[in-house]
Formats: structure tokens, C-alpha cells, sequence
């Protein structure tokens, strides 16, 4: 199954579909992060192999590293639209950066047609998080469009499925990158 769904973005009376978000550990890797995970595979590839990466540090407020993913970096309207609805697996170090232009004040994630979970956290413009989400994969019988994840920010990374309750991420927390 084609894995899809959609980021919809509500501006100031303005509401529009801005990206797809998806993402996965690799075929076989238990999405804990248990014993017997697969290793990493390259990212970004497939539809993503010619998109810009950087190295994403979630640190404490004090400084102290979390952990790092290597992230595709959505930056354009086609990017973030986009988004991780074409991955087939996210390797455990993995992830995506959405980038807008400013802060947005209301953005909904969504896990339309989605067969796997993610994390989905938000940061305002200064890589402070303010959200996170851990956003399952749909049940049976479910598209998932009924999933919303609401934040606010300027960023917004995602990265496989409880990727923050096993880095010990909170809100407060820092991402730091460079674009």
C-alpha cells in the first residue's frame, strides 16, 4: 500500500493542505527499538535521495545531546506536501525537517493511509520543542485521517515511532541544526 497523508496548515482564516508526513524503522526493526533492529539504511533516498539534509541534535536545556537523526529537510510547498508519504522505511537515525517560512500559529499532522507510526514534534523558531505527538499507525479498518496532531511552530521533525520516549525528549528541549 502506497503510504500517504497529509499535514493541513490553518493560518489566520486561511486553512490549506501543505504535506504529506510518514515515516517507519526499517522492515524487520522492532518500532521499540528492541534487540535485533535492522541496521540503518542510507537516507534520504528513493524520492528523497536529492533533497538537502542536516544533522538534527535534541539537547536538554542545559545542553546535554538526547540524540541526533540525519533529516531531509522539507523546505518548499512541493517538499513539505510531500513530505515522508513516499518512504518505505525511516532508518532509526532518520528523519525529515519541515521548514516554513515563519512560525505558524496552527498546523495539524495527520496519519492519512499510513501503515506505521511516527513522532511528530513541533519547535518554534528558535528550535525550542512546544509539541510532541507519538502518532501511531491507523487500526484496522482506518485511514487515519481521523489522527490529528495539532502544534505550532516553525519547524516541525519527524522521526520514527517513539524515537522520544527512547531519547527522553520533552517539551522544553532544544533541536539544533543548521540549514
Amino acid at each position: 500500500m502506497r503510504r500517504r497523508n497529509l499535514l493541513a496548515a490553518i493560518g489566520a482564516g486561511s486553512i490549506g493542505a501543505l504535506a504529506g508526513c510518514a515515516g517507519a524503522t526499517p522492515a524487520g526493526t522492532d518500532p521499540d527499538g528492541g534487540e535485533g533492529a535492522d541496521p540503518a539504511t542510507d537516507w534520504p533516498s528513493g524520492a528523497y535521495a536529492d533533497y538537502a539534509t542536516t544533522d538534527v541534535e535534541a539537547r536538554t536545556a542545559d545542553g546535554d545531546l538526547l540524540g541526533t537523526v540525519t533529516a531531509a529537510v522539507a523546505e518548499t510547498g512541493d517538499q513539505r506536501r510531500l513530505g515522508l508519504s513516499d518512504a518505505e522505511t525511516l532508518p532509526e537515525d532518520a528523519g525529515m525537517l519541515f521548514v516554513f517560512p515563519a512560525p505558524q500559529d496552527s498546523l495539524t499532522f495527520v496519519m492519512r493511509e499510513m501503515d506505521f507510526g511516527i513522532d511528530i514534534v513541533y519547535a518554534d523558531a528558535e528550535g525550542t520543542v512546544v509539541e510532541i505527538h507519538n502518532a501511531p499507525e491507523p487500526g484496522p479498518n482506518e485511514d487515519g485521517s481521523e489522527q490529528e496532531y495539532p502544534g505550532s511552530g516553525r519547524y516541525v521533525l519527524e522521526v520514527p515511532y517513539k524515537w522520544t520516549d527512547r531519547h527522553g525528549v520533552e517539551t522544553g528541549d532544544e533541536l539544533a541544526f543548521e540549514l
